[in-house]
Formats: C-alpha cells, structure tokens, sequence
C-alpha cells in the first residue's frame, strides 16, 4: 500500500468521526482532501468513501441526517440534502 493510499484511508476515517461528530464543515474538508490526493495519485477512492461522500457537495453522508436513502427496482438511491442523487446495485 502506498503513502497516498494510506492517507486517503486515514482522511475516510477521519470524515466518517467527523461526520459523526457533526462537524460537518470538517467533514466536508477531509473529503476534499482524499478526492484531490486520488486524483493527483490515479488513485480511486475507498468504497466506502465513494457511497458516503456527495459528488456535488463534498458533504460526508449521513444516512437519517443529511441523507435519504430508498430501494429501487435493484438499487440503492441516496439522496443528499443539496439534491443530488447516487444509484448503487444490489443483489436482492
């Protein structure tokens, strides 16, 4: 694992006590961080990263606070408070 890799994991980490925390501005923040370090990197992001961070916002989701989530037809719809809307599969 490199260097970069490590941080992207310690910056998810991070989000999700953040987020916790509700510290969302803090949040925001360290997901900034691990999208511009993969990118620069090639890197992708964790899975868990990729569900829980907003594309439009950078804001850490929280599933029940600041996040809808329904099933649909075989997949997931979250729904972030700025409006924005991620599709996973899943096998029912």
């Amino acid at each position: 694992m490199s260097i970069a890799e490590e941080r992207i994991e310690r910056l998810a980490s991070l989000a999700r006590e953040a987020a916790s925390e509700c510290r969302d501005d803090r949040a925001r923040r360290y997901v900034r961080l691990a999208r511009r370090l993969a990118e620069r990197n090639r890197l992708s992001l964790p899975t868990e990263l990729e569900r829980f961070a907003c594309d439009a916002c950078d804001r850490y989701r929280r599933p029940g606070k600041n996040a809808r989530v329904r099933l649909q037809d075989g997949h997931v719809v979250v729904t972030c408070d700025c409006g924005e809307q991620a599709r996973y599969p899943y096998d029912a």
